[in-house]
């Protein structure tokens, strides 16, 4: 399953800080956005207390489970590729994928470009990447 193209926009935050993308894949079709406000907001607050400057955020349709298929997903590894984003701002890890040994490779990945994954959920956003997906 190829999802949707990706809602882009970009954020207007302070000129300081560390270049971050908000990557939010939580909204199913038909629903409320209730869960894309809460990963704004509590995205764009984390980036706030650890000095994070959002340069775009990016969404992306929940469902599917492979994240190299979501066209989203695919622009935030494109942009660790290039250092456009050193770190990339996430709720929590399903937003990743619900099966676990999908993460990884993932994190991997940006890992080797330079670029962290930061969960925003308040009891993930106290461990590192490493510590709350494995």
């Amino acid at each position: 399953m190829t999802s949707a193209a990706p809602h882009e926009t970009p954020s207007a935050t302070a000129a300081d800080g560390t270049p971050a993308v908000l990557y939010i894949c939580a909204e199913r079709t038909g629903s409320s956005t209730l869960a894309t406000e809460r990963a704004t907001e509590e995205g764009h607050a984390f980036a706030e207390r650890h000095a994070l400057r959002i340069t775009v955020t990016i969404t992306d349709p929940y469902g599917e489970p492979v994240p190299q298929k979501r066209t989203g997903w695919m622009r935030v590894r494109e942009m660790a590729e290039r250092g456009e984003a050193a770190a990339a701002i996430v709720r929590w890890p399903n937003a990743l994928s619900p099966q676990h040994e999908l993460r990884y490779p993932e994190l991997d990945h940006l890992r080797a470009h330079g670029c962290r994954v930061h969960f925003s959920w308040a009891p993930l956003a106290v461990m590192t990447s490493a510590e709350a997906t494995r």
